[in-house]
């Protein structure tokens, strides 16, 4: 008996010592394997090229875009959401969700409560710091109420930086909340306005000789007048900052801290060039098709060149991903009407029969027999007949109790209605006078006010959903025609609510100028040579990006893009798409809206909408 005891006990001793063993023995494997699987999580730049219009890139003068679109993916069905203006489509990127959930419905758009940091204005517009910090605040310090791809990829223990223009920027981790703060560079960077950077960055910062402050943009930030030309010089300086930092500083960072990363580069040029140059004073054309746009283009694309060089150098290429787009297309900026009243008067700073700034809320004062009041200006009272005009107005007899609100925007602008008990018999005499005007082309009202005819709705486009600032009533779609160059989405001019001249660029409308931008995408996740002829969107972007990152947005609202699997590795080349056109019911003058549209699944893609023969493409 005690023989057998003790050999039962050996052989229990021996298989601990063997068991002890194996698990002692294969813990390094463990985590070798765990140190493979890290070395191969992949990395996302997004890069934004502000304005750039997919027809102008050419071997010749931005040939890294035109490479990465021949060596990766590129996307000939892509779109901006409308309205197709920068912030907007920037709550798009950051979040992957269609605006009536981000509530960012154009650049300029109401809000709750007077904004301290735009005097006090309820309109006002978020390309600024502060402002948007301040709206922020009045919307649960989130006014997108979604969660970015940023914020996402922090709390997933991913390094996160944001460069280039103020506004977007801020908007691609609004919260700035959870986890290691998200870099950001904008215009404000080393101001008080700025965000603080911290002290790892300052570090590389002084090492590499670069200051703490935004270079300025100057002679790219003029935009002239109606009697002298605006800037012939693209973003020069100022953009070259951004790259250094990007690839001196952050891109070195990140590779230290050995973490996968995900950056947004936003790229002014060539919107800001196109916006203000000097090439076409008073002219539609060339438009914003001369030289000084195309310096713009080949500045932005040096960028990110000098991007794709350091990725390269700090042996992070063959992990990163980086998806090109647009925030919008871009339109030669048209201010003529034949109809309108406001063309009729004379103003100081505007050329005898053009459109004024403003001219929509003049000609409805006019038509509704209201007063002007200037929202920017503490409502200070605006008298057209005396050669005052604003871009933003209130109209009513109280500005403290506002009738109408008009948003000016550019290539389209936002109306609200404060007023409950009159909103309804307002929308019906708005919409009336609006199609007394030539420079009209579609009109979209909010479902609430019922259905109006000539009219769709904001349903209808995407723009209601769980957005927590204001709904607009109604949103006005301006004119667009191709101004004969041969490619119409490159050569399209659209009547715009700015204070910018006839010539210049503006973007915001319905044409298929403004609603196709440029698109492309290469690295580990995406196809090589691959041509997409799928609908895709700015919305698809970070759900995209999440999927081949392997993180988890979780949304609160339904108008989300989808994830653009055709274009991955390993996945089908196509997808089921159809497209679709949809029509009001005329008016009494028979005018209807009309829009087209294509869909994958569930998730829709705007083409163009209008008045047939008014809008680009209709």
């Amino acid at each position: 008996m005690k023989i057998r005891k003790h050999f039962q006990r050996f052989i229990y001793l021996t298989l601990c010592v063997v068991i002890i063993t194996i698990a002692c023995t294969r813990q390094p494997q463990q985590s070798n394997q765990q140190v493979a699987q890290k070395a191969k999580q992949h990395n996302a730049i997004i890069f934004v090229a502000d304005g750039l219009r997919p027809d102008w890139v050419n071997s010749t003068d931005t040939p890294n875009l035109n490479e990465i679109r021949s060596n990766g993916v590129t996307f000939l069905n892509s779109h901006s959401l409308f309205p197709t203006f920068t912030t907007s489509n920037a709550s798009a990127i950051a979040t992957g969700h269609f605006l009536g959930d981000t509530g960012d419905f154009s650049n300029t758009i109401k809000v709750n409560n007077p904004v301290k940091s735009a005097k006090n204005s309820l309109v006002p517009y978020l390309e600024n710091n502060v402002v948007l910090k301040e709206v922020n605040k009045q919307f649960g310090a989130n006014f997108l109420n979604e969660q970015s791809l940023l914020f996402t990829a922090r709390k997933a223990g991913f390094s996160t930086a944001a460069v280039g223009k103020i506004g977007p920027v801020l908007i691609q981790d609004i919260t700035l909340q959870q986890g290691e703060p998200t870099i950001i560079f904008d215009d404000d960077t080393g101001t008080k306005e700025g965000v603080t950077l911290n002290q790892d960055v300052i570090s590389l910062l002084n090492k590499n000789s670069l200051p703490r402050e935004t270079p300025e943009r100057g002679e790219n930030k003029k935009s002239g007048d109606y009697k002298t030309p605006g800037t012939t010089s693209a973003n020069v300086t100022q953009q070259q900052y951004f790259a250094d930092v990007t690839t001196k500083v952050i891109l070195p960072l990140f590779q230290q801290r050995q973490k996968p990363f995900v950056m947004v580069y936003w790229s002014r040029d060539p919107d800001g060039t196109q916006h203000n140059h000097g090439d076409s004073l008073n002219k539609l054309v060339p438009g914003i098709n001369g030289p000084t746009s195309q310096a713009a283009r080949q500045n932005v694309d040096k960028n990110l060149a000098q991007i794709r060089g350091a990725l390269k150098e700090l042996g992070l290429e063959e992990t990163t991903n980086i998806f090109i787009t647009a925030d919008h297309g871009f339109s030669t900026i048209s201010r003529e009407s034949k109809t309108s009243y406001a063309a009729t008067l004379n103003y100081p700073d505007v050329p005898k029969g053009f459109l004024p700034s403003g001219f929509v809320a003049i000609d409805l004062a006019k038509d509704l027999s209201l007063s002007l009041f200037d929202p920017d200006k503490k409502n200070a009272p605006v008298d057209p007949t005396k050669g005052q005009n604003t871009r933003n107005h209130i109209l009513g007899k109280d500005p403290n109790k506002p009738d109408v609100i008009v948003a000016a925007n550019g290539g389209s602008d936002l109306v609200y209605l404060p007023n409950k008990a009159l909103q309804k018999d307002l929308a019906q005499k708005i919409v009336t006078s609006l199609f007394k005007q030539d420079y009209v082309s579609g009109v979209f009202v909010n479902n609430d006010l019922g259905k109006i005819p000539g009219t769709l709705t904001l349903e209808n486009i995407g723009l209601r959903g769980n957005a927590r600032t204001p709904k607009p009533s109604m949103l006005i779609n301006f004119r667009s025609f191709d101004t004969g160059c041969g490619t119409p989405t490159a050569c399209g001019a659209e009547v715009s609510d700015t204070k910018l001249q006839q010539g210049q660029g503006m973007h915001g409308s319905f044409s298929r100028a403004d609603t196709y931008n440029m698109m492309g995408a290469i690295g580990p996740d995406f196809k090589k040579g691959f041509k997409d002829f799928a609908p895709v969107s700015n919305a698809d972007v970070p759900r995209t990006i999440a999927k081949v990152l392997n993180l988890q947005l979780k949304p609160l609202g339904r108008l989300t893009g989808r994830v653009m699997n055709e274009a991955l590795v390993g996945q089908p080349d196509t997808v089921g798409a159809k497209s679709f056109t949809m029509e009001s019911k005329p008016a009494e003058n028979g005018l209807k809206t009309v829009l087209k549209y294509q869909t994958v699944g569930k998730t829709r893609y705007f083409d163009v909408a209008g008045f047939p023969g008014r809008t680009l493409g209709l």
